[in-house]
This record gives C-alpha cells, structure tokens and sequence, in this order.
C-alpha cells in the first residue's frame, strides 16, 4: 500500500527525499522478522534500490544530511539496519566474505549507538523525555554539551514551527476572504499591505488587486480614478451582501441537518448544498503533518538488531570453519 501510494507522486520530488528507501529498508525487516527467506531475491533488490536513495537524498556518506544538521548523525540507526539486513541476505546467499564486512560494520554502528546511563540519567534529570534524550545523544555521537544544545535548538525550532503555522493560517484565512483573481491566483498580501500602508482601505485595496491579478501599479490606476473607485466599492458591498445571504444558508444547512425544519424554503434549490470535500479529513491530515516529528524515522530502537548482529555473526564463523576444515576429515 505504501509503495502504490508513493507511486502516485512526482516521481522527481521523491527521488529528493528517503521516505521510499526508509520503506524499503521497513519491509525487509519485515521479511527478516518473519524469518521467510522465500523473499530472499525480493528483499536483495529492496535494499539495493534503498542504498541507492538514501544516498541520493542524503549525499554519499551521508554529507548532505551532516551538512543540514550541522555535523549530526540522525541517520546512523537507519544505516545500522540497512547494512544488517545487507549482511543477512548475503549470508544467505553463499557470499560470505561480503556478509562479514556489512555485519561488522552494522556491528561498529551498533556499538556508536549504544547510550551511556550516566548521560542518559543527567540529560534526564535536566526534564527532558527518554526518547529524546537517547536521540540527543545518539545524533552528537554521546557528546552530552553538543545533545543539550541539540535539544534546546529542537525546541526552539518546534516553538518557531507553531508560530510560522500560526502566521501561514491566519495568510490563508485572508487570501480566502478575499478570493482569487480572475486568473485563479491568490491574493498577494504584501502588496496589499504596501497599498493599506498609504492610506487605502483593505477591503478596497484587495478589490483592486485581485481584480488586477495583483498588480500594485493597476491597481493603483484603478483607485485614483473616480469612477473605478466607485465601481469597486460598488462590487465591494455586493459581495459583502452575497457573502451574508451564503452564511445564512449555511445556517439553515446545518439546522436542518440536526432535523429542524426548513420551513417555506424546504424546496428552495437555491440554498448551498454540502461540499464533496471531506474538510474532517483534510484537518485531522493537516493536523498529523503539523505535529509530525522530522526526526522520528530514526528512533529506532537497535536492541534487536544487536541480537541479530551476533547470530549471525556468530553463523559466519560457524561457516568459516566448515570451509576451513580439510575434505579429508
């Protein structure tokens, strides 16, 4: 489902981004978890594909994503389990050798990850939740300054994220009061401010930017001249009335929907009818995308990919010395 969702997208957007190898990477652990090696050739093109995007959104060795987050390492659990599973399959498959190597180096990975009590009981103590603490940690390499300022930066910039939010509501709010342009454009709200800032009235000003496909210098043509002017404030307090007669029967809508009776105009046609837009829906996926934490893909928890990591390589060197054992023994 995940994989025909993506499919529905521009395929050069999420070429930029790692949600499909991060997919890609979740569903051969699925596999590994279900131990059904009848999708060993499956989950070989899996991970070859997510190798592949990963270091086409995060840069080879990772040097866009430690760019962007100033030296951090949020990928590394991501590259723990992919190498894991890299290693997995290439035991599998008979190639040995190469199955030590990506073992040992998800091996070394794991061992990076591992939090300390102490730092992660100080960096608790401080009020800070556990998850983010061992995220903190994890991401400045145990370093506990560098994961304080991590987090204190993390906070900020969640706080900026909900005033920017905030600030982008109430833009849209606006732009829809005063609709679009002939042309389907919104309105341009800092040209609106720049014509209110010399004195003109905002219902007026936006009027004559919007039907200008707002162009400030039209639109000012259009205010100096009487008789534009006139026109505007005319279509101004039409709209106005329009607007009142559309809440009004959005009022009689939602009464008549709790089963009041509509009374003379039961019939009338010309009341709106509902929108085929699913507008709950649309908020609580807005609300997800608002509250979704840019750092989650890489909480993984690496206890059971340590468990692997030594079965498996403890399976190797069991393979290792079969090899090595002469044929006449």
């Amino acid at each position: 489902m995940g994989e025909e969702a993506f499919s529905l997208c521009n395929s050069s957007l999420i070429e930029m981004i790692d949600n499909i190898p991060i997919l890609q990477i979740d569903m051969v652990w699925c596999y590994f978890m279900l131990r059904d090696i009848s999708w060993l050739s499956v989950a070989g093109v899996r991970l070859l594909k997510a190798r592949e995007g990963i270091e086409h959104a995060h840069g080879k060795e990772a040097t866009r994503v430690r760019l962007l987050q100033g030296g951090g390492c949020p990928e590394l659990a991501l590259h723990l389990r992919l190498e894991l599973l890299e290693g997995v399959v290439a035991y599998h498959s008979g190639q040995l050798e190469k199955s030590r190597s990506s073992l040992s180096s998800a091996q070394a990975k794991h061992l990076q990850l591992q939090v300390p009590d102490e730092a992660l009981s100080l960096l608790m103590s401080m009020g800070y939740q556990e998850r983010r603490a061992k995220r903190a940690l994890r991401m400045n390499n145990q370093d506990i300054e560098s994961a304080v300022d991590f987090l204190v930066e993390e906070k900020a910039r969640k706080a900026q994220k909900v005033k920017d939010n905030i600030r982008r509501q109430e833009e849209v709010l606006e732009q829809k009061k005063y609709g679009t342009t002939p042309l389907g454009k919104g309105l341009d709200l800092q040209k609106l401010n720049e014509l209110v800032s010399i004195g003109y009235g905002k219902d007026l000003a936006a009027e004559a930017l919007r039907r200008n496909e707002n162009d400030i210098q039209k639109a000012l043509d259009d205010l100096t001249n009487p008789e534009t002017n006139s026109s505007i404030r005319l279509d101004i307090e039409s709209s106005k009335k329009k607007r009142q007669r559309v809440a009004v029967d959005t009022a009689i809508n939602e009464l008549a929907a709790m089963g009041f009776p509509r009374g003379a105009d039961d019939d009338d046609d010309s009341t709106s009818r509902p929108s085929d837009r699913d507008v709950e829906m649309e908020d609580e996926l807005t609300g997800e995308l608002q509250r979704g934490d840019a750092f989650s893909d890489y909480d993984i928890d690496v206890t059971e990919e340590g468990e692997a990591i030594r079965e498996y390589l403890a399976l190797l060197t069991s393979a290792e010395n079969v090899e090595q054992v002469p044929a006449s023994q």
